[in-house]
C-alpha cells in the first residue's frame, strides 16, 4: 500500500474514531450533568433557546468531548500513518477545530466557552495525540 493512501486512511480511521468518542460523550452529557429543566439537549434549537439558563457545569463534558474526541483521531492518525505522523495528527486536529467553530457558532455558546474550547480543545490535544502515540521523534518537525 503506497505511504499516501495509508495516511489517507489514518485519517479518515482518526475522523471517524474522534467523532464516535466525541458524540458518544455527547450523547452521555445529559445522564452525568442534566441540563435545565424542558429541553432536548440532543437538538440545537432547544439549546440554543435557554443558552442563557446554562451554568459553567454544562460546558464540562462538551469540552472533554472536543478534547478527547480530537485526543484519540489524532492519536490514531498519527499511530497508524505510514509517514509525516504529526502533520496527519494536526490534520484532526484542524478538522475538529472547524467542526467546532461551527457548532460554537450555531449553538450561540458563551464567549468564554468558545475561547476556551478553541484554544485548548483542539491543536494542543492533536499534538499530545501525536505525541501519545509514540510516532513522534527529533526528526518529526524537522
Amino acid at each position: 500500500m503506497s505511504p499516501f493512501i495509508r495516511n489517507f486512511m489514518a485519517v479518515i480511521g482518526g475522523i471517524a474514531i474522534g467523532s464516535l468518542v466525541n458524540s458518544g460523550l455527547i450523547m452521555l452529557s445529559p445522564s452525568i450533568i442534566p441540563p435545565p429543566e424542558g429541553i432536548d439537549p440532543m437538538a440545537t434549537e432547544d439549546i440554543k433557546s435557554v443558552i442563557h439558563l446554562f451554568e459553567a457545569k454544562h460546558y464540562i463534558i462538551p469540552f472533554l468531548a472536543h478534547a478527547l474526541g480530537t485526543l484519540v483521531g489524532a492519536f490514531v492518525a498519527a499511530k497508524f500513518s505510514a509517514s509525516h505522523h504529526v502533520v496527519c495528527a494536526m490534520i484532526i486536529g484542524v478538522f475538529f477545530l472547524f467542526g467546532g467553530i461551527a457548532a460554537n457558532l450555531m449553538i450561540g455558546s458563551p464567549t468564554e466557552f468558545m475561547l476556551a474550547d478553541i484554544l485548548f480543545a483542539y491543536i494542543p490535544m492533536a499534538l499530545l495525540g501525536a505525541k501519545l502515540s509514540g510516532r513522534w521523534s527529533s526528526k518529526t518537525l524537522a
